[in-house]
């Protein structure tokens, strides 16, 4: 028998290792809600009450230095010359003052590391014993935000034996603190973040550590997942020139959730001064477009750093002069521009997360990505409606639509602009012409099975 007359289907076999290297590069992340942002605060000072105190030292923020649409625009630079200006505004500042009192912080990382310093071990073992408590606390509270976790320290040489000291003294507090012991002892979202990472044996003990304590513990299995810090070089390029970051993510055996640019710690490591540590620095954008690009369609979860000028008034006395209060609102006013400006470079490079440090960076970050969403609501909208509509026509008279993946993007934008609370269900419903069980399916293919009257194809 000739070559041309073999069963074509053997082929296929060759096609098998490339299938199972794409298939091991796959994260621990669900398809869903993503939050805009991490805060992060030293595990010496967490609470129960934390996150609601945070919220309430923005609102004061707002009160003091936009107390309405239009201080809002001047203090963002927004447009406000015209009415519709001057709706958008006020319409976000609403927005933004109800978020911060329903949920200013959508995701907090209680941390050992930068946000913590260096102690001595009873004083770490001590806090790691406290804040596992007040976690324990707030869940039973109903304090906790959406998403929560801890950041042990670096894996090391000189400090992987304390991170994994005070990972084991937290699970295992917050397991004896919890109702109903290991099986309900994590909070919804709960994510261990792993600084520095250089190579992919960290990110392997890290899950050798989870696989033993899940077992001790009587945690769920797999029930614990992490995070990488990308900060070095070697976090993007391997030292034979490979990119890192697909070996970071296999090494975690699926449970890896996200993976979160440090810009401060990265530029450093390449040499930039620190007048030009910035977020939107090339040397930035380039790291994380490598990452963009070596984690597409894996499930990972990707974040933006944070903004280190903070939006803090140099002047806090009860009574302070009018001189006085105009230096404070122009510094915070200065601060709040830099970091809306940085957010909005990360949205519109298809970051859709950051960290946050400071209570008074909560208004400017929910004031830009309302604007940002709702700016584009309009015409993504328009869109939509028209792949649905010509997807629905086309399936229905037999032939093929082939551009999905620019309707699951539009379909992406009305789901995060509504997790967010940028629009509300009913904005949400409007604008993109679905269903609330089309919105609920996130799905593109779904909707347009479902439009065609025939049930999705399996995956």
């Amino acid at each position: 028998m000739s070559a041309a007359d073999a069963p074509l289907a053997g082929l296929l076999d060759r096609l098998a290792p490339a299938w199972a290297a794409e298939a091991a590069v796959a994260g621990a992340a669900e398809p869903g809600r993503q939050p805009v942002h991490t805060v992060y605060g030293g595990a010496h000072l967490f609470r129960a009450a934390t996150p609601h105190r945070l919220g309430e030292l923005a609102l004061a923020a707002v009160d003091r230095f936009a107390p309405d649409g239009p201080a809002l625009a001047r203090a963002l630079d927004w447009p406000r010359e015209g009415e519709e200006d001057r709706r958008r505004a006020e319409e976000i500042h609403a927005r933004v003052v109800a978020k911060l009192r329903r949920e200013p912080v959508e995701d907090f990382r209680i941390d050992f590391e930068d946000g913590y310093g260096h102690r001595g071990d009873a004083e770490e073992d001590g806090h790691a014993e406290t804040a596992a408590r007040e976690l324990a606390r707030g869940r039973r509270e109903g304090t906790l935000p959406p998403f929560v976790g801890i950041r042990v320290k670096p894996f090391t040489p000189e400090l992987a034996g304390r991170a994994l000291r005070t990972l084991e003294i937290f699970l295992a507090t917050l397991v004896a603190a919890a109702e109903g012991g290991g099986e309900g002892a994590l909070p919804p979202g709960f994510v261990v973040t792993l600084p520095k990472v250089t190579a992919p044996q960290q990110v392997a003990v890290l899950v050798a550590a989870f696989e033993r304590l899940e077992g001790r513990l009587g945690l769920p299995p797999r029930s614990l997942a992490l995070e990488l810090m990308v900060e070095t070089p070697r976090s993007i390029f391997a030292a034979d020139g490979r990119v890192a970051l697909p070996g970071l993510v296999a090494a975690a055996g699926g449970r890896c959730r996200g993976a979160h640019f440090g810009t401060y710690d990265y530029t450093a490591s390449m040499g930039i001064t620190a007048a030009e540590q910035r977020m939107d620095h090339p040397a930035c954008d380039f790291a994380k477009q490598v990452m963009q690009v070596a984690l597409a369609g894996s499930g990972v979860w990707l974040s933006d750093g944070a903004t280190n000028v903070l939006p803090v008034a140099p002047h806090r006395e009860a009574a302070p002069t009018a001189e006085q209060e105009e230096e404070s609102r122009r510094a915070v006013h200065g601060a709040w521009r830099l970091h809306a400006r940085h957010v909005r470079h990360s949205l519109a490079g298809g970051l859709y997360q950051g960290w946050d440090l400071h209570p008074a960076q909560l208004p400017s970050r929910f004031a830009t990505v309302y604007a940002f969403f709702r700016e584009g609501a309009e015409a993504a909208g328009t869109r939509l409606r028209g792949f649905v509509e010509q997807a629905a026509r086309a399936t229905l008279a037999g032939d093929v639509f082939d551009d999905a993946a620019t309707g699951q993007g539009l379909l992406n934008f009305f789901l995060r602009a509504a997790a967010c609370g940028a629009l509300d269900d009913e904005e949400a419903r409007r604008l993109s012409g679905l269903a609330p069980e089309e919105l609920a399916s996130r799905s593109f293919p779904s909707i347009l099975a479902r439009r065609a009257g025939a049930a999705p194809a399996e995956a």
